[in-house]
C-alpha cells in the first residue's frame, strides 16, 4: 500500500500517518519528493484496510502495490533513485565509471591504481579484501589487512571505496572503511546478510545471482530497502547459460525491465559478465548505449601478474582507451561520464 500525502500536508499530518500505520503493526517509509510526501507500508501479509487512513488529514488517496518487491517498484516510487556519494552521483543522467583490481595484493599497487584513476576522472575504485572463491586454495584475499590499505589509501588520496562483504562476522569493519559495500552473486539470497546492510549507513551494490530472475533479483534489494536501507544499486554481472564462448551470458537485455519495473540504478559488470579483457571494451559500450547508469570494471597495472582475474582485467592503457570511447558515445546519449 501507498498513500499519497496532499501537497499541503503538514509536517505533524505526516507524522500523525507514520504513527497511525505502526499501531497497525506495519512499518511505514516516507518517500518526500518535489511536491508531496508518499509513504509506502510493508509488513502486512495480506491487504491493509484503507478505511482507517483515508480519512486522516492531509490524506490524498491510497494506491494498492501490486508488485511483491514494494520499495523497490516503481509502483511505490515513480522517480528515479539518485545515490548520492562524497565523490560522486549515481542515476540517470550520469554514467558512473567504478574500476579497479579483483583484490587488494599489496598497498604500492592499490595506491597507484587510485592515483590513475583520479588522472582519468574516476572517482570511485572498486577492490577486493575478502573474495569469494570457487577452489578453497585459491587467492582468499588479504582480509583485514587488505581493509586497513583501502582505508589508507582512501585517506591519502581521497577517492571512493568499493568493496565486498561476504559475511556478516566482518560487516562493522567493511561498513567502515567502504564508500558502498558490495554484495557478491553468490550473497545474493543470503538473507543473514541482506538484513545486516540494511542497517547500514553505506550504499548496497547488489550483484545479480548466477541463477537469478529479475523478480528475484528485486526481492533481493527489497530485504535491503525494508530494514531501511534505501540506496541500493543493482549491478547485473552475467548469469549462468550452456554457451561456453564466454565466462557467463551478460544480459544487457534486463536493463530496460530493471528500469521499467525499478526506480533503482543499475550498473553493468563487462569484466566478470565475459571473463576476457578483449571482450570488455565491447560490452562496456553497448551498456552505455542500453541505458545502464554505469559501469563496475577490473583494471590493474599489470593484468599478467593479478593474483586473481588477471584474464579479465584491463591494462591502464587498454582503460585509457575505452575511456576515450565511453566519452563520444556519452555525448549524443546525452549521458555524463562520473
Amino acid at each position: 500500500m501507498l498513500v499519497v500525502m496532499q501537497s499541503h500536508a503538514t509536517a505533524q499530518e505526516i507524522e500523525q500517518m507514520v504513527q497511525a500505520i505502526r499501531k497497525m503493526n506495519l512499518t511505514p517509509h516516507p518517500m518526500p519528493g518535489a511536491t508531496r510526501t508518499a509513504i509506502g507500508i510493508t509488513g502486512n501479509v495480506g491487504a491493509v484496510d484503507p478505511r482507517t487512513l483515508e480519512v486522516l488529514p492531509g490524506v490524498m488517496e491510497l494506491i494498492r502495490v501490486t508488485k511483491p518487491y514494494k520499495l523497490a517498484s516503481r509502483e511505490m516510487h515513480a522517480a528515479d533513485t539518485y545515490v548520492r556519494l562524497p565523490q560522486s552521483t549515481i542515476g540517470p543522467g550520469t554514467f558512473t565509471l567504478i574500476a579497479g583490481p579483483c583484490s587488494v595484493e599489496n598497498e604500492e599497487m592499490i595506491l597507484r591504481t587510485a592515483d590513475f584513476l583520479l588522472k582519468q576522472g574516476v572517482r570511485l575504485m572498486r577492490a577486493g579484501a575478502y573474495k569469494p572463491r570457487t577452489s578453497p586454495y585459491a587467492f582468499q584475499g588479504m582480509g583485514r589487512e587488505g581493509l586497513a590499505i583501502l582505508a589508507r589509501v582512501r585517506e591519502q588520496t581521497g577517492i571512493g571505496i568499493v568493496t565486498e562483504l561476504m559475511d556478516t562476522d566482518n560487516a562493522d569493519a567493511v561498513e567502515q572503511v567502504a564508500d558502498i559495500i558490495q554484495i557478491g552473486t553468490r550473497n545474493m539470497q543470503n538473507f543473514s546478510l541482506l538484513r545486516r546492510v540494511s542497517r547500514a549507513t553505506k550504499p548496497v551494490l547488489l550483484k545479480r545471482g548466477m541463477s537469478a530472475t529479475l523478480e528475484e533479483w528485486l526481492m533481493a534489494a527489497e530485504y535491503v530497502m525494508a530494514g531501511g536501507n534505501y540506496n541500493v544499486i543493482l549491478c547485473e554481472r552475467g548469469v549462468r547459460t550452456f554457451s561456453d564462448h564466454s565466462r557467463n551470458t551478460l544480459d544487457l537485455s534486463v536493463i530496460p525491465p530493471v528500469k521499467h519495473l525499478s526506480h533503482l540504478p543499475i550498473l553493468v559488470d563487462p569484466s566478470h559478465g565475459t571473463g576476457r579483457r578483449d571482450y570488455v571494451a565491447p560490452m562496456a559500450l553497448a551498456s552505455l548505449a542500453g541505458g545502464a547508469d554505469g559501469l563496475l570494471i577490473e583494471v590493474h597495472p599489470d593484468p599478467d601478474h593479478a593474483v586473481s582475474d588477471g584474464a579479465q582485467s584491463l591494462t591502464f592503457a587498454a582503460f585509457e582507451k575505452l575511456l576515450e570511447s565511453l566519452k563520444r558515445l556519452a555525448e549524443p546519449l546525452n549521458r555524463t561520464l562520473n
